[in-house]
């Protein structure tokens, strides 16, 4: 019998799943089992989303807004959108200039589908969220990785950019908090780079700035077309609702952008999924508009957690991290495991083999480093209780105390 009837898209082939979710999947294989694992690998805050925004979202149901809306979303929201990147970020935008969409990870592909043709390449500074290699790839580009190791605090810096840089470059994305390591660029490090793209102007920049909102130790946060408003022109700043706002799960990004960039993302958008949630945009607009305390609450717990698990951390035997001044993951190395063997009998050759010996024999789920782009390095999310985080920290430490 012929297998040509399962023959898969070219790219998608060659794609590589979630590293993340096969750990998130493993996690639920194991609890089906009975076990009480405690996962530090997901990526979304621990909280509840904000009582105001659920409220609103029941209000928008009740009150018939459960139909379709325009692809690049409803006005109001827009509107408020545009507010934010205004008085958050300096941008010099309206409504028309902003698009939503169904999460931020759409904004990222949208830009990519819409934008990439073959032999294009995208400057992806190492670690890197687990997608965007995979997003380059599946929309036709080629990913140019550049690591960016614990001598530059995991940042990209203007000498490796320029150096990266050649006439097949279309697209550089920055992320900033950065997943998986918490690197914050600052306006000085933000505005070497900006130098360097101002020299070439073929490159468009995606700012992936879903973090904003997690940055400790009183920082400010800073965008690149706010640093730099002459790359505003070619510069699409992503944001979302997701993290700020514990809303991972009503599915609601948005950016801005040159118009003619955004238009081209709608016309994909139009064709592929029409507009996010009638529904999850309401609630958006309540979370937008509404008080801000939420936001402050959430990073003064999530700072707190992030001292904890530091020091927790750099008590273990072979793990060492710095501290990272956002989102809610630290980026431990842990090359003084490389090479050891667990009491299980797993020799760790890798730090994925570090992984899955304490998912196996630890009952912690992390994800290995490498899946970032960088080893040997294991990402812990602590978007967990108090209690939670010391147990699993005790665990990890009884295990690593134990190997030979």
């Amino acid at each position: 019998m012929s297998t040509d009837i399962q023959r898969l898209n070219e790219r998608l082939a060659s794609a590589q799943p979630s590293a993340t979710y096969r750990i998130i999947d493993r996690v639920a294989e194991r609890r089906a089992q009975g076990a009480k694992i405690i996962s530090l690998c997901a990526g979304e805050p621990d909280f509840d989303t904000p009582k105001h925004v659920r409220e609103a979202a029941i209000d928008a149901i009740e009150h018939g807004h459960t139909r379709y809306t325009q692809v690049a979303g409803v006005r109001s929201l827009r509107e408020a959108v545009a507010a934010k990147f205004r008085h958050e970020n300096g941008l010099d935008v309206t409504w028309q200039d902003t698009l939503i969409c169904n999460g931020g990870k759409q904004v990222i592909y949208n830009a990519l589908a819409a934008t990439l043709n073959m032999g294009d390449q995208v400057i992806v500074p190492a670690p890197y969220w687990v997608s965007y290699p995979e997003m380059v790839q599946l929309c036709g580009g080629e990913a140019r990785i550049v690591t960016c190791d614990g001598s530059t605090g995991f940042k990209l810096t203007a000498a490796a950019l320029a150096a990266a840089i050649n006439p097949q470059t279309r697209w550089l994305i920055l992320n900033s908090p950065s997943n998986p390591t918490g690197a914050v660029y600052s306006e000085a490090e933000l505005k070497t780079l900006a130098a360097v793209l101002l020299d070439h102007p073929q490159v468009l920049i995606l700012a992936d700035d879903i973090y904003e909102h997690l940055i400790f130790d009183d920082q400010a946060f800073h965008t690149l077309a706010q640093v730099e408003p002459r790359l505003a022109s070619r510069t699409l700043t992503m944001n979302g609702v997701s993290k700020a706002y514990a809303m991972t799960g009503w599915r609601i990004g948005f950016a801005t952008g040159p118009r003619w960039l955004l238009e081209a993302m709608e016309k994909l958008q139009g064709q592929q999924t029409s507009g996010a949630s009638s529904v999850s945009q309401q609630a958006a607009l309540a979370a937008l508009d509404g008080p801000k305390d939420f936001i402050h609450e959430s990073r003064a717990v999530f700072q707190k957690r992030r001292d904890l698990m530091v020091a927790l951390l750099n008590v273990t035997p072979g793990l060492e991290c710095v501290s990272p001044a956002g989102a809610f993951y630290t980026f431990a190395s842990c090359a003084g495991l490389i090479g050891r063997t667990s009491p299980g009998g797993r020799v760790l050759h890798t730090d994925e083999d570090v992984a899955h010996a304490l998912l196996d024999e630890a009952d912690v789920a992390v994800v290995h480093g490498s899946a970032f782009g960088l080893g040997p390095y294991i990402r812990i999310a602590y978007a967990l209780d108090d209690t939670s985080l010391r147990k699993a920290c005790e665990a990890i430490r009884a295990f690593c105390t134990s190997l030979h």
